[in-house]
């Protein structure tokens, strides 16, 4: 199980003069709306809760007003709640001092904004190792880290640059480069590609993936871009427009399974085939293993399920190949008690995380379904064409699904 580096247990914020008088109205079930009427106050956050794991991306979307950007603030207390419990590492934030909440964000949490905040009259560098300075660091040993954390997000040779002289992206590359110099284990990103065109966004979505891959960073990214979510996230919470958590889940688990109508609505026009992966239609193939099963195992076994191939792995279910009926009964007739050169090692594979949009001209043209690895070559299932077609939703090709069953 993944350690949990933050749990927020039934948050609130309520903005107005006297927040108290909303949740009466609350218990009622009251919109935020007719609250704002009766009471002045603004409800931002309605009982939130969720936990975010060591080393993920956790990305919590929304509308306008739906309290995205609140609740990140209220993670290290820029915004103080007016119920509820902050959990970091165990310890509840909202219990700490001035001076220990300082040192939290100063050691474990950095932020990252939507703008980027960059002072003009100071170089790149000395942007960067602003926090380090105002935290008491030597000079040298700052300047160290600033320029390790430049070259992190592929500044390094514009330490003495001004920030007038960066285009957005770059600029915007400075702001994570300030957030990563002090090394925290904690990333609080508020809508931080959202100010960026379109093109500079995506490559700065994909610089992220691949920073998250050499520093297991726990990161909590704000966006209201569905797209964008469905990219960087591990984990998604969306929520509704009156500051409530409506569905958290991963890419997939939200676009298959919409928890309502709201999020129904969000994920209608995605793109399945670039969210639903390997790991979501693979099946258990029918299997024999090495030395142990032989030929005359094998073909029990296909007659039994109906099928005119098996899959052979070894002891620890590497993938060694794919045994066909006839080669199986011939061996069988022989009296032999291995395949010999009869298992065919010329089979399509593909990892759990493969979108199958991915494969589908795979499926089409193969003649054996493609077979899902993980790292170590273990075999976790197989693909079959019709399968991926079905998630698909066309009919590309159907002349060849009476051919599909392969196995």
């Amino acid at each position: 199980m993944p350690e949990t580096i933050i749990e927020v247990k039934n948050l609130y914020k309520i903005f107005g003069a006297n927040p108290d008088s909303a949740f009466p109205l609350l218990e009622k079930g009251l919109t935020k709306e007719d609250i704002l009427q009766k009471t002045g106050c603004t409800v931002a956050i309605d009982d939130a809760s969720f936990k975010v794991n060591e080393a993920e991306i956790f990305v919590i979307m929304g509308l306008s007003g739906s309290g995205k950007s609140t609740i990140i603030r209220c993670l290290n207390r820029l915004i103080e709640p007016t119920r509820g419990r902050v959990l970091a590492y165990g310890s509840d934030i909202l219990d700490l001092n001035q001076e220990d909440l300082r040192k939290l964000r100063r050691t474990k949490m950095s932020m990252v904004f939507q703008h980027f905040g960059l002072f003009p009259h100071r170089t790149v560098l000395s942007n960067v190792e602003y926090g380090l300075e105002i935290s008491g660091m030597e000079r040298t040993a700052r300047v160290e880290k600033a320029r390790d954390a430049l070259k992190l997000v592929g500044l390094e040779g514009y330490e003495g640059s001004m920030p007038d002289e960066l285009s957005g992206g770059m600029q915007q590359r400075v702001g994570l480069a300030r957030a990563l110099a002090n090394d925290p284990e904690i990333l609080l990103m508020d809508e931080a590609f959202s100010a960026l065109d379109p093109l500079i966004r995506a490559e700065m979505q994909d610089e992220l993936i691949q920073l998250q891959t050499r520093l297991h960073k726990t990161i909590v990214f704000i966006t209201h871009d569905l797209d964008e979510a469905l990219k960087l996230g591990d984990r998604i919470t969306i929520l509704g427009t009156g500051g409530k958590v409506i569905q958290i889940g991963t890419s997939e688990e939200i676009v298959s399974n919409p928890a309502d109508d709201y999020v129904r609505a969000f994920v209608q026009n995605v793109d399945r085939t670039k969210v639903i992966t390997a790991s979501a239609v693979m099946r258990r193939p029918l299997t024999v293993t090495v030395p142990k099963d032989g030929p005359a195992v094998a073909v029990r076994r296909m007659k039994r399920e109906g099928f005119s191939t098996v899959f052979v792995v070894d002891s620890d279910r590497k993938l060694k190949g794919i045994v066909r009926i006839d080669d199986a009964v011939k061996l069988e007739k022989k009296e032999k008690r291995d395949f010999g050169d009869t298992v065919d090692a010329d089979v399509s594979i593909t990892s759990p995380e493969t979108p199958i949009g991915d494969l589908l001209t795979t499926a089409l043209t193969n003649r054996y379904p493609i077979c899902v690895l993980d790292d170590t070559g273990t075999l976790l299932g197989i693909i079959e064409r019709a399968s991926i077609i079905a998630e698909v939703g066309g009919d590309e090709e159907p002349e060849l699904l009476s051919n599909s069953n392969f196995t």
